[in-house]
């Protein structure tokens, strides 16, 4: 085949691989972009929006105690009409409210993640919401600590999406927002991971 041959070839083929790469793609990056939050009434989080955050502590099945609580930071602008509704890298707190250690007759660990806050600014929301995805991204090991000496939120959320690797391996999320290990050990969240929340019921932030 002829140089030429190989490029005419190429100029087709490429983008009909993309096209077919990219739903796969979609479905394990987190979101990069600012989001419209679904239909809802003004200044309202509808049942059902899902919410990218990223987990700031370690979760372990090996180490964690119910009722730990942890915090995450929401990954990426959410709009609505247009209008900032809830920026990146507003806290959004939770609990482990379940635990069941790995052992020798029941080898695999589960972890039950619940959300129960939301805080924009200086204002704290109640939420109720669980995990039904997760993320793994390497892309901020060093923005912990950065975060606790008060790095602005802007240059922490900037370096977010080049470390995403993909939905983690290992790990699955079933109902009501339990996270279990499917290699026979204790299940582990790093710090980093991206968790996809979705709410449970609607979050009232007037103004």
């Amino acid at each position: 085949m002829s140089f030429s041959s190989i490029v005419r070839t190429s100029a087709v083929m490429l983008p009909l691989l993309a096209a077919i790469a990219s739903p796969v793609a979609a479905q394990d990056a987190p979101r990069s972009v600012p989001e419209e939050v679904v239909a809802s009434r003004p200044n309202e989080l509808a049942v059902g929006q899902e919410i990218d955050v990223r987990l700031l502590t370690t979760l372990d099945s090996d180490t964690a105690q119910p009722e730990d609580r942890f915090e995450t930071t929401t990954v990426v602008d959410m709009l609505q009409d247009g209008r900032v509704l809830v920026p990146a890298g507003s806290i959004v707190r939770g609990s482990v409210s379940h635990v069941h250690r790995a052992s020798r007759t029941d080898r695999s660990g589960e972890l039950t993640l619940t959300f129960d806050e939301l805080q924009v600014g200086d204002r704290r929301f109640p939420v109720r919401a669980n995990p039904v995805d997760t993320i793994k991204s390497d892309g901020l090991k060093d923005e912990i600590g950065r975060i606790a000496a008060g790095a602005g939120v802007g240059a922490i959320v900037g370096g977010i999406i080049g470390g995403t690797k993909g939905a983690i391996t290992g790990i699955l999320i079933g109902a009501g927002g339990t996270i279990l290990a499917t290699e026979g050990k204790d299940v582990e969240v790093p710090a980093g991971t991206i968790l996809r929340i979705r709410l449970d019921e609607p979050v009232w932030l007037g103004r």
